[in-house]
């Protein structure tokens, strides 16, 4: 397997920035991205107190519900160890694991904690949070494939989902299977498809939910690399945060202050923060009805729902939470101090939009008597078959290119070149001498009245219109003479630049799974990468 750095052009200033170590970004940070600030961190949080024995116990729990593999469960027992630490990024439980980003996450953590593990010489274990509290079914209910030339959605349907969190979603199975058996009607087969169908099948038939789901394939797909994983939205869990509430409750009031604070000081600094907060939000949801209601203060100091849903005390909020902590979840603001408040985290993977969000929380963290953990930017890759190398070859396209700008520019002026001289050409200068040939007509109308002188000029453009038509004609002559060739450029562009994004921002593992195998996967999480980079191509 061939691997290599390419550079990304079209990303934030804050991102930018942050690579960079600018001092107008870092200051809203605790550590920066590297490897030497790392033993810092150890030594910072060796003195805080982790609830280890009942994290691993649900953990435990969790994990052979999902029949994780031995090496898991080995790793969730090393958490009790006094000096271990994780290194953790998540992600929403995506259908079929979501995009390619997903994957290209796990794959960061167990890196990370791998290099961390050997450097360090202490327990680092790799662990991914499923964020089952998320409540969004569309963002998670479909794939795109290629059909016609264009990416299309592929949309799971379910009824009566409410605004319920992910983890309370019991899956159709049927409806799954409809949905699965129609996604690989599509699929040409090869020699991995009908076990990749199989596994797939396996995994649906022993989950309860998509949470379930999600964790048996990536279980499935990462079974030697010790992988952890915890939902977020588990009632067990939340038991384990219900401490944690108590205390986010009782400073919400400063912490949403200076998280709003923080955040207008980076947009007054020229920074595109993909977080909207205000000073009265209480960063919580409360679960009522089987919706998940965000909340926020009023001018009573009352918890309040946005559209008066629910009303609470103070107190009755801070009964909850003692009581009954399955009735509460956190937010994007306060997400990551549970998380930190649950593991001794020695690093956190985040993609650019969790890192641009991030750039708030120092304050919350600092509220909370935390510091932000080290915030390692997540492995990016662009996965590249022989096919597309071959038709990068043919038409003499620079693989960078491709993917930072797509191949529609190519496409045209390849298209243009097969006729001699280009169309566009041609017609530029027809349109050059007509203009001039016209002019004195132009110019003798429009000394006799002005009006002659409008209509002379509609004149002209009519005769450019006439023009543009049969330029179009032959445009699209042309296009139907070359095709094939045409459809070779658009299925470089959906291949390497999806969308006008970046490849693993749309297309599902499930693709080239279907093509390569597994083992690509297993090949590259024990590759070891630079986190230093903004990006990877990576030759199957």
């Amino acid at each position: 397997m061939q691997v290599e750095p390419v550079h990304i052009e079209n990303q934030s200033q804050l991102i930018r920035d942050y690579r960079s170590t600018k001092q107008n970004v870092m200051q809203h940070f605790d550590y920066t991205a590297s490897f030497k600030e790392m033993k810092q961190r150890v030594s910072d949080i060796k003195g805080r107190d982790y609830n280890r024995d009942q994290l691993v116990d649900v953990l435990i729990q969790l994990n052979n519900q999902w029949n994780a593999p031995k090496s898991t469960l080995t790793n969730i027992e090393r958490l009790r160890d006094e000096n271990s630490v994780v290194v953790i990024g998540g992600q929403q439980a995506g259908i079929l694991t979501g995009p390619l980003y997903s994957i290209n996450k796990v794959i960061s953590i167990v890196q990370l904690a791998r290099m961390q593990e050997e450097k360090l010489k202490i327990p680092v274990v790799p662990v991914f949070w499923i964020a089952g509290e998320d409540h969004d079914f569309d963002e998670i209910n479909h794939v795109y494939k290629q059909e016609k030339n264009k990416m299309k959605k592929h949309i799971l349907k379910q009824k009566n989902i409410d605004k319920q969190s992910v983890s309370q979603i019991e899956l159709e199975e049927q409806n799954v299977i409809h949905w699965l058996d129609e996604l690989f009607e599509g699929l040409a087969e090869t020699e991995y498809t009908k076990d990749l169908y199989s596994l797939i099948t396996d995994c649906l038939a022993n989950s309860n939910t998509y949470v379930d789901f999600f964790a048996g394939l990536i279980f499935k797909l990462f079974d030697e690399e010790g992988l952890v994983l915890i939902d977020s939205g588990h009632t067990s869990v939340r038991k384990l945060e219900s401490n944690h509430f108590l205390n986010i409750i009782e400073k919400q009031t400063q912490l949403s202050k200076r998280v709003y604070a923080t955040e207008q000081h980076l947009k007054q600094d020229g920074y595109s923060i993909s977080l909207d907060v205000d000073p009265d939000d209480a960063h919580l949801f409360y679960h009522h009805n089987k919706e998940r209601i965000l909340l926020k203060r009023d001018e009573h100091g009352n918890w309040v729902g946005k559209q008066n849903e629910v009303k609470l005390t103070t107190e009755e909020l801070l009964e909850i939470a003692r009581n009954n902590p399955e009735l509460l979840s956190n937010n994007v603001v306060t997400r990551p101090l549970m998380q930190e408040l649950l593991f001794p985290t020695l690093a956190f993977i985040g993609g650019p939009g969790e890192i641009s969000y991030w750039s708030v929380l120092k304050p919350a963290f600092h509220i909370m008597d935390l510091k932000m953990p080290p915030i390692m930017p997540r492995l990016s890759f662009t996965y590249m078959d022989r096919k597309v190398e071959k038709l990068l070859a043919k038409y003499n396209i620079p693989v960078a290119e491709a993917i930072n700008r797509g191949i529609d520019v190519r496409k045209m002026q390849w298209l243009m070149s097969q006729s001699n001289p280009p169309i566009q050409k041609v017609v530029q200068e027809l349109k050059r001498v007509m203009e001039e040939a016209h002019k004195p007509l132009r110019d003798y109308s429009r000394n006799i009245r002005a009006d002659l002188g409008d209509l002379a000029d509609k004149n002209l453009l009519h005769l450019f219109s006439e023009i543009e038509f049969l330029e179009g004609r032959i445009i699209n002559t042309l296009e139907e003479k070359y095709n094939r060739e045409l459809m070779e450029f658009d299925y470089l562009n959906n291949f390497l630049h999806p969308m006008a994004g970046l490849q693993e921002r749309v297309w599902n593992p499930l693709f080239f799974i279907n093509n390569h195998g597994f083992n690509f996967i297993n090949k590259l999480t024990k590759h070891t990468c630079s986190f230093e980079q903004d990006h990877y191509v990576v030759y199957l």
